[in-house]
């Protein structure tokens, strides 16, 4: 094994003991006050016994497994468009597909008045694959403008349906309009241990498709001509890996509402250490995207007492930060 194999490895073995810590003092965060023996005992105990034990195994973890899986779930979306289209702004908030799918559950919650279940990951997806088709229809098959109009396409989109949720939300009943306004914002608070195998499942056989397909993901970033040339079907596979995404974003936001900028900034902080065409760069993408979401559902809970602030908020100040100096050093290398 060559040394960069060997530190590849030595970085994932490091990501992952940093998680499995951030998501164990995690637990110890929230209005009761918990200390990190506690939080042993409750889960090795799954949390039975005392009170505090039942708050951190039934109300707590799931709620830190969610974030976790949104963040990486997010994260990998994030990376395979930032692929896909060879631009580095791209993210499933910016590319409409976040919008399709909070219009999808918002048409919904505000019209039918479902709030729960799998119909709002149906929902989702359809919003989702709405949103994703109106973007390839827009942008077309003409290889060199194709990647351009995406971009362009997505950011109209996301406008587009953001204000037609904005239409529903206006016209649904007030009393329901806190709770949808509150979820659009995204929130970990609908967390149960019966929602969590939906997103883990779709995560883990997206990560399996991104593996499977590394060298054609490789191509992609040579150019479509590039890639044509080392067989790769790239509009097939374009449309392959835009199902792909859509299919994590609209899973999360039926249980999360809409999170943006994860996909935009943990790819390129990822990037700045380790080459994510690897097998190792692929897995610590998700788990650096888990572990950043786990640590912004705590400032969720904690900046504000005895309140909670959307966890869309947090990333919305952080990522546009973040997207105004990738901006600032862009121009400045140029």
């Amino acid at each position: 094994m060559d040394r960069a194999k060997i530190t590849s490895w030595g970085a994932l073995t490091t990501v992952l003991l940093i998680t499995l810590g951030s998501l164990f003092i995690a637990l110890s965060f929230g209005a009761a006050e918990t200390s990190l023996t506690d939080v042993l005992m409750s889960v090795l105990s799954a949390g039975e016994g005392s009170v505090n034990s039942r708050i951190i195994f039934e109300l707590r973890l799931p709620r830190t497994l969610l974030a976790f899986m949104a963040g990486a779930g997010l994260a990998i979306a994030g990376l395979i468009l930032q692929t896909i289209t060879r631009n580095p702004l791209a993210d499933p908030y910016l590319f409409g597909i976040s919008s399709g799918a909070s219009f999808g559950v918002v048409l919904l919650m505000a019209v039918v008045g479902i709030n729960a279940g799998v119909m709002l990951s149906v929902a989702a997806l359809l919003g989702s694959f709405l949103a994703m088709a109106l973007l390839i229809l827009i942008a077309g098959r003409q290889y060199n403008a194709q990647v351009e109009s995406m971009l362009l396409a997505g950011v109209a989109l996301s406008f587009l349906f953001s204000a037609f949720t904005s239409l529903l939300l206006y016209w649904s009943d007030p009393q329901a309009v806190a709770g949808i306004l509150f979820w659009t914002l995204g929130s970990f608070a609908r967390a149960q241990w019966t929602t969590l195998w939906l997103p883990c499942v779709v995560i883990i056989v997206c990560i399996g498709f991104m593996l499977s397909f590394k060298r054609q993901l490789n191509a992609m970033l040579l150019g479509d001509e590039s890639a044509i040339s080392l067989g790769v079907r790239v509009h097939r596979f374009r449309i392959l890996m835009l199902v792909l995404s859509s299919l994590i974003t609209a899973v999360l936001v039926a249980l999360c509402g809409g999170i943006g900028f994860v996909g935009l900034m943990v790819p390129h902080i990822v990037r700045f250490f380790i080459s994510q065409g690897s097998t190792t760069g692929l897995l610590i993408t998700s788990i650096v995207g888990g572990t950043f979401m786990v640590w912004v559902d705590v400032l969720s809970r904690t900046l504000l007492k005895n309140q909670e602030l959307p966890v869309g908020v947090i990333t919305a100040a952080i990522g546009s930060l973040f997207f105004l100096s990738l901006l600032f050093f862009r121009k400045t290398k140029a």
